[in-house]
């Protein structure tokens, strides 16, 4: 009898895992109450670790995992500048390996003399630069930015820009060449819906970027129409030369929802996830849309109607590889709940069911997937503080992805002698080339019969201090990162 009920738990256990897909752990705190909790958002560095960043009584803060934990939160905005942060915007972050950028507006905002500012670290968020201004807004007023990077690890801010007096709201783009040091002068990415549209100025957006391609998505005002829009640029970001509507709902409304899309870039689709109040209710939607065609499309609604269920709010997308996540705010019977929806491959779609991870007290979330984990923030309103659950999920089909890479670092890095590179191929020759930091090659070797784990010295005794680039690839496919020379 025992043995036989041993088999059922087993078959049970594995039945719920098959379903679930993903093997969550406990819930923690990413810091104490007295840090706060605003608009948390997430980022993973080059080994995959969690680096988290976060409001409190406009200051910025930012936490690392260590290994073991969270770091002690620092505050990002030094020099005393206050920023503009609240439950449903605040700064944003990006990582490209061990390059990671925050970005924030400091206060107030209806100043042209506060601007949007970066900081960047290049090694993991161990150190932060002083920041660094972002706007050139003249006698105009900036505000909701949000950054991504592009292959290289340079990042790509988009911000809200006005005329003075908050007049003519609209989103533009503002792309740096030196990995944050300095930024080129923005241009316009919003306006497609019609000549007469503005943005709607108190929705944050998002943007996204893969190789030459970046979507700005932003939530449009056509006549108190309140779709979500994508300005496109096929040019790294230089210019925004066609747009699309990617919601397609019609919602009218008189007053602004406070609550924008957001998006990744997967080979010519961009997935995004956005709110929409058009049925009656506030619901959480999903849309794919081509870049190539730039068409738009409808989008659909995630989930079925729950027993009790209210609104859904502030969802966001994630995806690694073919992986792909969203999570988002949803009231059911009065509680403020925490759901996720996962997939381990995209091209066949979500499964139909949401797992709750929190089940009250929940504002918004945040989530980033690595090729084995994904980590979920959210602010907690019950505790007061930043809450992190992570959770481990299998993808049978990893094999069968086109990955050049995997699990790439270097060390140590900064270094004085040399670089040793360790990781991950399924090619059985790499190519690997040396840059500057203004994309100078230094030099080209190979790695042979480099299928499975290998290790690769660079020597840099001869080299000047400061930021390189390795460049490995083989045939069309590429992986760069970041090496400091001390």
């Amino acid at each position: 009898m025992q043995n036989k009920l041993f088999v059922i738990l087993v078959s049970l256990f594995i039945i719920s895992q098959a379903e679930s897909q993903i093997v969550w752990n406990l819930t923690i705190d990413v810091a104490s109450t007295s840090f706060g909790n605003n608009h948390p958002r997430i980022v993973k560095d080059n080994i995959g670790n969690p680096l988290v960043i976060w409001g409190k009584s406009n200051n910025v803060k930012f936490s690392r995992w260590n290994g073991t934990g969270f770091t002690n939160p620092i505050n990002l905005n030094i020099n005393a500048t206050s920023i503009a942060e609240a439950s449903w915007m605040g700064p944003d972050i990006a990582a490209h390996g061990d390059t990671v950028y925050v970005v924030f507006k400091q206060t107030p905002e209806s100043s042209n003399s506060s601007h949007i500012w970066c900081v960047h670290s290049y090694d993991g968020g161990r150190s932060f630069s002083s920041p660094i201004q972002v706007d050139s807004i003249a006698d105009s007023l900036s505000r909701f930015p949000t950054i991504t990077t592009d292959d290289l690890g340079n990042p790509i801010i988009g911000f809200m820009k006005f005329d003075p007096f908050f007049g003519n709201p609209r989103w533009v783009v503002s792309r740096s060449i030196d990995y944050g040091n300095t930024f080129l002068t923005d241009v316009l990415a919003s306006g497609w819906s019609s000549s007469t549209s503005e943005v709607c100025d108190c929705c944050p957006g998002a943007i996204a970027s893969l190789g030459s391609k970046v979507a700005m998505l932003y939530r449009g005002n056509d006549n108190n129409i309140r779709d979500n829009w994508a300005g496109i640029s096929n040019d790294f970001g230089n210019t925004f030369k066609e747009g699309m509507d990617i919601d397609q709902q019609n919602w009218k409304i008189f007053a602004c929802p406070s609550s924008g899309p957001d998006g990744v870039i997967l080979g010519d689709t961009l997935y995004s996830t956005y709110m929409s109040g058009a049925s009656g209710m506030s619901r959480v939607y999903f849309n794919k849309s081509s870049l190539s065609e730039v068409t738009g499309s409808t989008g659909n609604l995630l989930t079925n109607d729950l027993p009790g269920l209210g609104q859904q709010n502030f969802p966001r997308i994630t995806s690694s590889g073919n992986a792909m996540g969203i999570a988002w705010k949803q009231v059911v019977n009065g509680k403020s709940q925490l759901s996720v929806l996962f997939t381990d491959n995209i091209t066949s779609g979500f499964s139909s069911s949401q797992e709750i991870i929190a089940e009250s007290d929940v504002t918004n979330t945040d989530l980033i997937l690595t090729p084995e984990n994904i980590f979920v923030v959210w602010q907690d309103d019950k505790s007061g503080t930043v809450k992190f659950r992570s959770g481990k999920y299998y993808t049978p089909t990893l094999t069968q992805e086109k990955v050049l890479i995997g699990d790439l670092s270097a060390y140590p890095n900064p270094s004085s002698e040399a670089w040793t590179i360790k990781g991950y191929s399924v090619y059985p020759t790499l190519k690997v080339e040396l840059f500057t930091a203004q994309g100078i090659l230094i030099n080209t070797s190979f790695i042979q019969k480099s299928i499975g784990f290998f290790l690769h010295e660079i020597q840099n005794l001869n080299l000047v201090r400061g930021l390189y680039i390795i460049k490995f690839s083989h045939n069309d496919i590429y992986h760069s990162m970041k090496l400091l020379k001390q």
